[in-house]
């Protein structure tokens, strides 16, 4: 089972925010675009909208299928 695909778009950003957003990330040990993701969860949640995550595929070896 292939993991689920993300959405990818272009965001532009003023470079100061761009800045603001990787120290940020660098101090909670996550990259940038994972510390947007973590932001715009925030602000929705903050707005009272709640986002499911996305399940991940289970790990591991698929089980024997004995006919």
């Amino acid at each position: 089972m292939a993991a689920p695909k993300k959405k990818a778009f272009a965001l532009r950003l003023d470079p100061a925010v761009h800045a603001a957003i990787e120290r940020l990330a660098a101090a909670e040990l996550r990259s940038a675009n994972a510390e947007i993701e973590m932001l715009l969860r925030e602000a929705l949640s903050s707005r009272g909208i709640t986002v499911q995550h996305t399940k991940k595929p289970k790990r591991g070896r698929p089980p024997n299928s004995s006919d």
